[in-house]
């Protein structure tokens, strides 16, 4: 096979964990019909990769990265966008109407080809313009943890200007773009993070309080909750229930911690609260999430910037939970970055 049909990929493959991951030469994917071919720049680190090399583990290599920033260089035959246009994936795949949940929602990096390599064919729909207040950078991290933050809020959650949300887990990629959303949405934000150093941090990302600390929080907020936002699992959950109000809404979307919990029902129907489920998003919900961020001038949160040779070694840190925000790699000729704050202080 001639070089330019190649391309560098981080593949997973042998053994499960950051352990099985290496950079390696495979086919360079080409634009059918409805795809577009994209040169990537930048690509975001989500927990959702953890997941797929910590269950992988065949000996057949598998492209992990659902997030990216990149340019179209080639398209299908009946792709509508133009050559050398910049792009943001929307890496929920075939999800075209929110009502129609799927079994399992099909994402890039999973079932199929991820990001973490130098091109990657995509559905020309699943493409859009990068929102103008944002680096490529900052693009790279926002697309699924944007979604499901986007639809964990106000899909699933209902959120309104005036409610009390508290949000777990929020110092990850989606957790921050949560806070970040609510707070514009006009709620007040309460955040739990194991980690006292991370308070003034999420209050500059717009929590009213933080409570540090995922044992017991309810005891801890100043008001009870019409919204919990739950992304830990097994250890926030107890206190997740006790710190609504009756008739409030637990929202989960992950379980960073454990996934199996003991459930009283008589928590549920005595006072009437909800208990739902939400895993990334469909089309629509993502058109309403850039919307949305673009309106209200959101910047995910990035922790740091990396080459997608150090991808083992930002997995284990995202694993251990001492980030704030997200990891993106670098790809297509981005060497330096320095946050927009950063340049603002």
């Amino acid at each position: 096979m001639s070089e330019n049909l190649t391309m560098q990929a981080l593949v997973h493959a042998g053994c499960a964990g950051p352990a099985g991951l290496r950079l390696a030469q495979v086919p360079r994917p080409e634009a059918r019909d409805n795809d577009v071919l994209v040169r990537i720049a930048a690509a975001g680190l989500n927990r959702h990769e953890l997941f797929v090399i910590d269950a992988h583990t065949d000996n057949e290599p598998k492209i992990v990265g659902a997030d990216a920033v990149g340019t179209i260089v080639a398209t299908g035959d009946t792709a509508e966008q133009r050559i050398g246009d910049i792009v943001l994936i929307n890496p929920c795949i075939g999800w075209t109407r929110t009502e129609d949940v799927p079994e399992v929602p099909t994402i890039i990096g999973g079932p199929i080809p991820g990001t973490f390599a130098e091109f990657i064919t995509v559905p020309s729909v699943n493409v859009h313009p990068v929102p103008p207040h944002l680096s490529e950078i900052e693009a790279a991290a926002l697309g699924l943890a944007g979604l499901t933050a986007y639809r964990a809020l106000f899909t699933k959650g209902r959120l309104e200007a005036g409610q009390h949300v508290v949000i777990t887990g929020a110092t990850g990629g989606a957790g921050t773009l949560a806070v970040s959303m609510a707070a514009a949405a006009g709620a007040h934000v309460t955040v739990v993070t194991r980690h006292s150093s991370k308070v003034a941090q999420a209050i500059a990302l717009g929590a009213s309080h933080v409570v540090v600390g995922i044992d017991g929080f309810d005891e801890k907020l100043h008001t009870p909750a019409d919204l919990v936002i739950d992304s830990v699992g097994a250890s926030a959950f107890p206190a997740a229930l006790k710190a609504l109000r009756p008739g409030g809404r637990v929202i989960s979307f992950g379980a960073t911690t454990a996934p199996d919990i003991s459930l009283s029902l008589r928590e549920l129907f005595f006072r009437q609260v909800t208990l739902e489920g939400t895993s990334m998003g469909s089309a629509p919900e993502f058109d309403q999430m850039l919307r949305f961020v673009t309106e209200n001038q959101i910047r995910p949160t990035v922790h740091t910037v990396r080459p997608l040779s150090e991808a083992a070694d930002a997995l284990r840190e995202m694993a251990s939970g001492v980030a704030f925000g997200k990891t993106v790699f670098t790809l297509g000729g981005i060497t330096t970055w320095e946050s927009p704050v950063a340049e603002a202080r």
